[in-house]
């Protein structure tokens, strides 16, 4: 038997219909959507007028704007014509507090440097609080110029780690350890057991990644290095350290162990694996690199800091060559580079390959812009989280103005914001789909007591270095 429905239930089921419908061609919900500026994706291709859509800060969708725009309803829009949209850098080897000892020992060679100015200054003056602001300040120069994630070497990391969280900056931070007293930690057996604390307390944290850091081969023992490879293994923690910096390395590294080089003596304690991070190389040999290779050790490279110091060039293209992943870092903002400038960074990098080798082409813009983005990821095993701009990576963002007259006219995307921009032409930072900075103004930090308090730390250091009437 047919049924005839009556006229007031198919009204009904075609008003439901209609508004299924509608339902599903209906815009998604987003958190922020970046929209018609030039889309640097480093996982592909450029896409001019292009659009990244955000959601919960992950990114959802990355396409032209004709395409991706009516597809979403954005709580904020960031309009970004004649800007070029990019991942967030990712500077991969700092030591970011001593930023309050900017240009306080210059135009020195890293021993002299460090034995002379540098560990008497921190003896006597870092501690929790200079750290404190030391990363204040950094944080501020780190987010006007780009940078969302960064690698660090340093002491108080948890103190660090507070700070970062409520500025909202991404940080690999490694508990600096020596052989001697450092300024938070006056023994080695302190210093394992803080660094435990330090880890169980960020485990698992989405911005923080805890991290140790023996030193360098040639200011941690061996039996300590081993030690710190046990724990590392133990709390499955990355491994900082400084490897093959300058030629006084090769030679203290060679005494203490039968004439072996820096990477070759590591090998030989089992301390490498794909979780090191090994800032320089600048002296690494052919055979050394091969050895990070099959390890899967990864290096990041400080082409300021290694011309500042006169410490020597990085045999970046043979690592690179080689399998070696190789990401950019500035060093600390102290003497050894003077600024956190990824931008400036990526230019010298880029130049100092090409006149080494006597080549133009031995190094692309693309590649540096690589290095220090997707490549810092991979070096400090965030690839799968940051580096590129693609559906399911988190929103690290960079954006970057391009209408200045130094970056005009442009014929190449990648030349310009390698070549003729800098970290002054950043206009906005994103971390986690967080606006950090907005057309220039940081919303995160007050930099205004930032600077003043800056200025009495460099009293507070000046004084403390003066001789005293004894002497």
């Amino acid at each position: 038997m047919i049924r005839i429905l009556p006229l007031a239930l198919v009204a009904c089921l075609t008003l439901l219909s209609c508004a299924t419908s509608q339902q599903s061609n209906a815009a998604a919900e987003i958190d922020l959507l970046i929209t018609g500026g030039d889309v640097v994706t480093i996982s592909g291709p450029d896409i001019p007028s292009g659009s990244v859509a955000i959601r919960q800060g992950q990114i959802v969708a990355v396409g032209p704007s004709s395409e991706i725009d009516s597809r979403y309803r954005a709580r904020k829009i960031i309009r970004a014509e004649g800007r070029a949209v990019l991942p967030g850098f990712v500077n991969a080897h700092t030591h970011a507090p001593m930023a309050l000892f900017r240009g306080i020992a210059d135009d020195r060679d890293l021993m002299d440097w460090l034995r002379s100015f540098i560990f008497p200054a921190e003896a006597k003056n870092v501690d929790r609080e200079f750290v404190r602001w030391g990363t204040r300040l950094a944080a501020a120069e780190m987010i006007r110029s780009g940078t969302t994630t960064f690698a660090d070497m340093y002491y108080f990391e948890q103190d660090m780690a507070d700070v970062l969280k409520s500025i909202g900056l991404r940080a690999v931070l490694g508990q600096t350890v020596l052989d001697f007293p450092a300024p938070d930690y006056k023994t080695w057996d302190a210093a394992m057991a803080g660094f435990r604390q330090f880890a169980a307390a960020y485990r698992n944290d989405p911005l923080i990644v805890p991290a140790l850091a023996p030193h360098s081969p040639y200011t941690v023992s061996r039996e300590h290095l081993q030690e710190a490879r046990r724990l590392a293994t133990e709390l499955r923690v990355p491994l900082l350290i400084h490897l093959s910096e300058t030629t006084d390395e090769l030679k203290t590294v060679a005494e203490r162990s039968d004439g072996l080089r820096p990477a070759q003596y590591l090998a030989s304690l089992g301390f490498l694996a794909d979780d090191v991070v090994a800032a320089h190389g600048t002296w690494l040999s052919s055979d050394e690199i091969e050895l990070l290779a099959r390890a899967r050790v990864g290096v990041a490279h400080c082409p300021e800091s290694n011309m500042m110091l006169a410490s020597g060039v990085a045999p970046v293209i043979e690592m690179r060559e080689k399998g070696v992943d190789v990401g950019l870092g500035t060093d600390g903002p102290a003497g050894s580079n003077n600024n956190l400038d990824m931008i400036e960074e990526m230019a010298s990098a880029a130049r100092l390959q090409k006149v080494i080798r006597k080549d133009p082409r031995s190094i692309s813009a693309r590649a540096v812009l690589e290095m220090a983005t997707i490549g810092g990821a991979r070096v400090l095993g965030l690839s799968d989280r940051v580096g590129t701009l693609e559906p399911g990576k988190r929103a690290d963002i960079a954006i970057i103005d391009l209408s200045r007259p130094r970056t005009q006219p442009i014929y190449a995307l990648d030349s310009a914001i390698v070549y003729s921009a800098s970290g002054s032409d950043v206009v906005t930072t994103i971390v986690d789909g967080r606006i950090l900075m907005e057309e220039r103004r940081i919303l995160v930090l007050d930099e205004k007591e930032v600077v003043r308090q800056a200025k009495l730390y460099r009293d507070r250091i000046l004084e403390s270095l003066r001789p005293s009437p004894a002497q």
